[in-house]
């Protein structure tokens, strides 16, 4: 195994003990970016000089006995919709090909803060929306598990990444399921923390009400130190909670006798994966064993989160995509006739089909007389899934449930039916409608394809879901597996 196969906290040790370099773990993740990258696809920008010179010196600050953070010289990939001073931020999109940010977003501040070392910007669905980064304005990212297959959405690059070890670890963004369902794909950790819990300014929006970034690693632990980083109030964002977080890793124990566990009935109901719920089952028999209490459970209104869903993102979506109209920055047509010819062709060139069908949605939705009809009651109904947590967690510390109903499909199966596409995403949609933190964690694996699990906790309850990860995985040995990548 090499430098870049290990986890962050493995190599910090490494690192401390002066048995290893930062730029030693740099060049090895830059080196298995050349050997794989062709098929991965897994980053729209790779800055390996200036990554080595971030490196170098985090190596001269150690050498002169400086007290680093536990991250430090650790190589991060960033998803392309979190904005990076000088390094260009394109959403995967053509309208913002040749955006370059002129200024971080905290996450951004906050890891160079903590002496990360940036290696690039992964790509994606455009503007984070779909579930197979098969949307993205350039080219899909495949999964390196399978080639032929996908690494789930909107995350996929960032997920597909720390699978292949080009990346130590990586930040993505969750809307609806966006960072736990391509970690699912690629067996790697993928957490979505509570809404507010992590700073969302220089996070290029898609739904203001449902975004929220996070990270993907190689460990629970590794999960533990990136919230360390990131997590924490931030007075540029004003949906960002004031109060003090925890130390995670604080967490990270192996003992969860007593700890009371639910499962969801309906996210056992019809279309789950036989595959899928098999590693469900075994994944409820381990945690019994450990000496959790395991019930099932209901969440009555579950049927309606993908129809609410797909009412409020897209709405919000159509309002935050409307500055993208070739006048201030970005994209803009040149052989237009006057000003709304501009704005028409910059708009129906610069985006791809999928952006453009949930801006039209979106518009519908929030459009004179259809307003109540539609918008207005998916909030009502959000409200009601709400509460179905709400109740669940008066009996239970943690939800569990598949991350999604199928391990990663092929490249091309679902992009044409939008509504199979949709349904990739449908036992983690109500998690972002009810503004909750969910992990999700390798759970097994269904014909040689990673398959995840996924914990949900109560608001700001991310030290438990990483105590009942952390456990799962102490006694599981699926996240110390890496794929073959063809070597």
């Amino acid at each position: 195994m090499q430098l870049c196969d290990l986890p962050a906290h493995e190599l910090a040790k490494l690192l401390r003990n002066r048995k290893v370099s930062a730029e030693e773990i740099c060049r090895s993740v830059l080196q298995r970016i050349d050997e794989v990258e062709k098929k991965t696809k897994a980053f729209i920008t790779v800055d390996g000089e200036k990554a080595l010179e971030q490196a170098r010196r985090v190596d001269k600050k150690l050498k002169n006995g400086a007290n680093l953070p536990p991250l430090a010289g650790m190589p991060v990939a960033i998803k392309d919709n979190i904005c990076t001073k000088g390094l260009r931020t394109t959403c995967a999109s053509k309208i913002l090909a040749n955006f370059v940010p002129p200024y971080n977003a905290t996450v951004v501040e906050k890891l160079a803060a903590a002496e990360a070392v940036i290696i690039g910007k992964t790509n994606m669905d455009e503007f984070a929306m779909g579930s197979s980064t098969e949307n993205s304005g350039f080219f899909p990212t495949r999964n390196p598990w399978d080639y032929s297959r996908v690494p789930g959405g909107s995350s996929g690059g960032s997920a597909a990444a720390v699978a292949a070890g080009e990346s130590i670890y990586a930040l993505g963004s969750d809307t609806g399921g966006s960072i736990r369902q391509p970690a699912a794909f690629c067996g790697v950790v993928g957490m979505k923390p509570t809404y507010g819990a992590v700073s969302r300014y220089g996070l290029v929006a898609f739904a203001s009400s449902l975004d929220q970034i996070g990270p993907l690693t190689k460990d629970v632990t590794d999960c533990a130190l990136v919230l360390n980083v990131i997590a924490g109030h931030d007075p540029r964002d004003s949906t960002s909670v004031p109060g003090e977080r925890p130390d995670y890793t604080q967490f990270l124990k192996e003992d969860i006798r007593g700890l009371r566990i639910g499962i969801p009935r309906e996210y056992l109901a019809e279309g789950l994966d036989s595959g899928v719920r098999e590693v469900l089952e075994k994944a409820c028999a381990v945690l019994k064993e450990a000496g959790a209490e395991v019930a099932e459970t209901s969440l009555p209104h579950s049927a309606y989160a993908l129809p609410t869903y797909y009412l409020i993102a897209p709405a919000e979506a159509s309002s935050n995509l409307a500055r993208y109209d070739g006048v201030r920055y970005g994209y803009r047509a040149e052989d237009v006739k006057d000003v709304l010819d501009m704005f028409k062709k910059t708009r129906s060139r610069g985006f791809g089909a999928e952006v453009k069908r949930r801006i039209m949605l979106g518009t519908y939705a929030l459009s004179a007389g259809y307003y109540d009809a539609y918008y207005l009651k998916a909030l009502q109904v959000r409200t009601l899934i709400k509460r179905d947590f709400d109740t669940a967690f008066t009996k239970f510390d943690v939800l569990l449930s598949p991350t999604s109903p199928t391990p990663a499909f092929l490249l091309g199966e679902k992009i044409d039916d939008p509504l199979k596409m949709y349904l990739s995403d449908i036992f983690t949609l109500a998690i972002n409608l009810a503004g909750l933190p969910a992990v999700s964690v390798p759970g097994g694996f269904v014909d040689g394809l990673p398959v995840g699990v996924q914990f949900i906790g109560k608001p700001f309850a991310e030290g438990t879901l990483l105590h009942v990860a952390y456990a799962f995985e102490k006694r599981t040995e699926y996240t110390s597996r890496r794929p073959g990548l063809g070597r």
